[in-house]
């Protein structure tokens, strides 16, 4: 990694924990998750980034991928558990960071669960720390404290305009033999859970990905994808189309999907209540902890 690339790095992670731990300050019983969503996105690009992904606010079951649509009037409930997932670009260098705010007892137990695996995974990473390593401790820390972790979630690998890169890294133990090389940007994620461990997919999708060009008939699904393209292959939310309509947004998403050039993310479910927290890191013999 280049000094360039790694000073944008750390400017997005800069950006990223700032915007996080301001709403979470504005996390509170009562408040609507739109008014949060909105304050990341915008104070993000105040602050002189861009989102790597729209404001991801998922309650309770929800694991992941839950973002407000127009006009959401989804307030938090007593007694709920919310993750504020926030991803920063800057100039296509992605800061990726998670913190979980607890609004009960029970809920506080099980946020500490995934805040502690990630403060012991962290310890962990160093050039050529083996992944299995890391996702051991994951699991060891979790289940020491009553819970599961999320198998089929996992931390990532980040590459410019890239979110989802390698290596994974898993919630559980693994036999995988990758270790990490210096100069990678990583996310690690642990996600702990009171129910089976595993998430499936809900209804209905909210962010969006544009996997590349084919020819569209429709008028708004061309602007609709030429929109999308500005994003440079990086999520976008239903919300952010420029259209002063959900019902003429989501014809044009459909036909995107139809023409296969859409990908979808649907909201992560669990059977029990989801907690997560999430730091991106800068591998090195002393690695770089962007989002502090």
């Amino acid at each position: 990694m280049d000094a360039e690339a790694e000073e944008k790095y750390i400017k997005a992670g800069k950006i990223a924990a700032k915007v996080r731990d301001e709403a979470a300050k504005m996390a509170k019983p009562g408040a609507k998750l739109l008014k949060i969503a909105e304050f990341i996105e915008s104070e993000t690009r105040r602050l002189g980034g861009e989102p790597a992904f729209p404001a991801n606010l998922s309650l309770n079951e929800i694991a992941a991928h839950y973002t407000p649509v127009k006009n959401d009037e989804t307030v938090i409930p007593d007694g709920s558990i919310l993750k504020i997932d926030v991803g920063v670009h800057v100039d296509g260098y992605v800061a990726d960071t998670a913190k979980t705010i607890a609004f009960s007892d029970e809920m506080e137990r099980l946020s500490n669960a995934s805040r502690d695996a990630l403060e012991e995974a962290i310890k962990l990473v160093k050039s050529g720390a083996k992944i299995a390593d890391i996702s051991k401790r994951i699991e060891a820390v979790i289940t020491s404290q009553g819970y599961k972790p999320v198998s089929n979630l996992t931390g990532h690998g980040l590459e410019r305009y890239f979110l989802h890169a390698e290596p994974r890294i898993p919630n559980v133990a693994t036999r995988n033999e990758a270790r990490l090389k210096d100069g990678m940007a990583i996310a690690i994620e642990p996600f702990a859970t009171s129910g089976m461990g595993e998430v499936r997919d809900s209804a209905p999708a909210l962010i969006f990905m544009l996997l590349g060009k084919k020819p569209l008939r429709g008028g708004d699904a061309r602007k609709a994808a030429a929109f999308a393209e500005s994003f440079k292959g990086l999520p976008f939310a239903e919300r952010w189309l420029p259209f002063d309509s959900t019902f003429k947004a989501r014809l044009a998403l459909r036909e995107l999907r139809e023409k296969g050039v859409l990908y979808d993310y649907p909201p992560l479910k669990e059977k029990g209540m989801v907690s997560q927290h999430e730091h991106t890191i800068l591998v090195k013999d002393e690695p770089i902890v962007t989002t502090l």
